[in-house]
């Protein structure tokens, strides 16, 4: 059993020391539950809006904060978001993975929307690359935000037999209506496919919070392998929750539907040729 907690916040806005500090606490928290992971939101260290602060805001693999986030997984597991700053100067929205003292792995965002209130693509440098990764407790891949909506990455996920999938998230508010939330419905929609076709837990952490008169609206959650819902956080609002994931589940999942096992990768990989 994994026990997760979902950090379901709202960072500040180009304050990234402010921040840092906050998920410290958060982190100390967890800790003190005996969680074994905790996962932040998208860009989680700096706030969405980042424009000219992108290199201000930027970490590398030696920056302090990353460092103190090593010591911190020494005791839990740990999924930030934040700025990447590379060997080559180029900045990323990524995310960050750190277990046993070590930043594991860096997921840099592929798919930077660039359209409506989106500017990513002219702020940031695109990844290029779908990894699942081994961790202390399950195989696991990291998608960030729109990552999640594109068939390729759910494709690159299931391939690589992935347990769990951290998507981590900026969704603003649209479509609110009476007895309707296009937003929750569309991303719950999603999850809930990607869970089934790739018998993997889905963890999905969105933030909160208003900036630059956008508002965000939360509804972090978690779908089992077999698409239930088994963990839901509140609308609009902070709130930090915690389940447990059973490995055995994804064996259950995976023995019971077929999707896995009937894939046929051969006919993608004919029409990529």
């Amino acid at each position: 059993m994994v026990k997760v907690t979902l950090a379901q916040m709202s960072p500040v806005l180009g304050d990234l020391n402010k921040n840092a500090e906050k998920h410290f606490e958060l982190i100390e928290k967890a800790i003190e539950s005996k969680s074994d992971v905790i996962v932040f939101p998208e860009l989680s260290l700096t706030g969405y809006f980042l424009r000219d602060l992108v290199e201000e805001t930027s970490l590398n693999i030696h920056s302090h904060i990353i460092k103190e986030l090593k010591e911190f997984s020494k005791y839990i597991s740990i999924v930030v978001g934040g700025v990447y700053e590379d060997e080559d100067y180029l900045l990323y929205n990524a995310a960050f993975y750190f277990e046993d003292r070590e930043l594991k792995y860096i997921h840099r965002k592929v798919y930077l929307p660039d359209y409506t209130m989106f500017e990513e693509g002219r702020y940031f440098t695109a990844g290029n690359s779908f990894c699942v990764f081994s961790t202390r407790y399950l195989k696991a891949g990291i998608l960030i935000c729109e990552d999640a909506l594109q068939v390729s990455s759910i494709y690159a996920m299931k391939l690589q037999k992935a347990e769990v999938i951290f998507v981590i998230s900026n969704s603003p508010t649209r479509g609110l209506e009476e007895n309707k939330f296009y937003s929750k419905d569309f991303w719950y929609t999603a999850l809930k496919y990607m869970s089934l076709s790739c018998n993997a837990y889905t963890v999905f952490v969105n933030r909160v919070g208003v900036e630059e008169g956008v508002t965000f609206w939360g509804g972090s959650v978690i779908f089992s392998p077999m698409g239930e819902i088994i963990k839901e956080c509140c609308l609009f609002d902070k709130e930090i929750a915690t389940t447990r994931l059973d490995k055995d589940e994804v064996r259950r999942a995976r023995i019971v539907s077929p999707f896995l096992k009937d894939d046929k990768a051969s006919i993608i990989a004919k029409l990529i040729r």
